[in-house]
């Protein structure tokens, strides 16, 4: 099922300001938080799909590409915007929006978090660059990459522990990693989360630490990915995969990996949007007398016809041979833009065959032509 639009799902215009969009999604999440619509998936539903179109909307560079590409522009591979988000990820991400506990409701239920809270300490998200040519921009592509990250610790398995009889379950909290509260409100009793204190949320305590890692858990190593690109991408656009950045501490849930398009420049062709441009050079004779060339395009090379009398600023057009919409089943076009070739030097024959043409009333052009650069004569084609 398709999304709905994000600026619908917070009920603001498209030019709302960042102070507007927190505060319709302050009013939003209030209405279908889950301690107010207990077990109710729909609310739920709702309260995880108003995170979401906030986690976008309030961040000017993610803002920028959902502007331009929509949901495709954002989603990547499955990040928090991808549809996989909990109720975890929406209280570890939002928490200063009604409060420094951790939750977004702390000002309204006084404090905490109102499901449970995960164990350990959040990885940190990792961002790498990724190069493509212009035609694997324009198919899309799956590609290998290493990543030098943190991940588990091999020898203690990410507890950070010596040994077994080395943990054991925090007394303070049961090896929940949180602690409860009931508080009364205007809504009535609600109970309440937060970080358990004692262990920071691992649910456990380490009375040795594990001489590989140093009780960190974590140790630095390459991984192998596999990424998948869809077609579209533009330059700086950024895609993400959840939960492949850096590890957790004490358990805690890894961060996500973050993936920045850079475009690499084509030799022969330039991009211009979803529309490729290549700049088609002719001699004089055929462009006078017509001819048949071949022109690359992303799909390898094509013949086209010139008609006789071809001038320089002709634009040809290949449709749907330019770039897909990154979302959409549209496909930009080739456009062709004719040049007339002119040579640095001649032979005595070349030199007397032009100076006869030059006299010919045919080979003179029509006084008072007002001729239209390059850009102008583009607008014109388009519109």
């Amino acid at each position: 099922m398709a999304k709905k639009d994000y600026y619908e799902v917070l009920g603001v215009p498209k030019n709302a300001s960042e102070i507007d969009i927190k505060k319709s999604y302050r009013k939003v999440a209030l209405k279908y938080h889950p301690d107010r619509n207990p077990d109710n998936k729909d609310a739920e539903d709702k309260f995880k799909e108003a995170a979401e179109a906030y986690e976008i909307l309030s961040d000017a560079d993610k803002r920028a590409r959902y502007d331009r590409f929509g949901h495709a522009g954002v989603n990547g591979q499955g990040g928090f915007s991808g549809g996989s988000m909990n109720m975890e990820d929406i209280f570890e991400h939002f928490g200063d929006i009604f409060g420094d506990s951790g939750s977004p409701f702390e000002s309204f239920f006084g404090g905490g978090r109102s499901r449970s809270a995960s164990k350990g300490q959040r990885g940190s998200n990792l961002r790498i660059k990724v190069s493509l040519i212009m035609e694997e921009i324009a198919t899309g592509i799956s590609k290998k990459i290493k990543v030098k990250k943190q991940i588990a610790c091999d020898q203690c398995d990410g507890s950070g522990a010596k040994d077994a009889s080395s943990v054991s379950t925090c007394g303070t909290c049961r090896g929940s990693g949180y602690v409860r509260q009931v508080k009364s409100t205007f809504l009535g009793q609600m109970q309440t989360t937060t970080t358990c204190p004692t262990c920071k949320g691992a649910g456990q305590t380490i009375t040795a630490n594990c001489g590989k890692c140093k009780g960190d858990g974590r140790m630095y190593a390459e991984e192998m990915l596999d990424i998948e690109i869809p077609a579209g991408v533009a330059e700086g656009m950024q895609l993400s995969m959840r939960g492949k950045g850096n590890a957790g501490k004490s358990g805690g849930p890894a961060g996500d990996l973050l993936i920045v398009i850079e475009e690499i420049t084509h030799k022969t062709l330039l991009r211009d949007g979803n529309n490729v441009i290549y700049d088609l050079f002719l001699n004089f004779a055929d462009a006078a007398l017509g001819t048949s060339v071949h022109v690359p395009t992303l799909e390898g090379k094509v013949k086209i016809k010139v008609p006789p009398g071809s001038q320089a600023g002709k634009i040809f057009r290949l449709k749907g041979k330019g770039i897909p919409e990154v979302q959409g089943y549209k496909k930009g076009d080739q456009l062709i833009n004719v040049n007339i070739w002119t040579p640095k030097s001649l032979t005595e024959e070349e030199t007397d065959l032009l100076e006869k043409m030059r006299t010919l009333h045919n080979f003179k052009p029509a006084p008072g032509k007002d001729e239209k650069g390059f850009f102008e004569r583009m607008k014109d084609f388009f519109e």
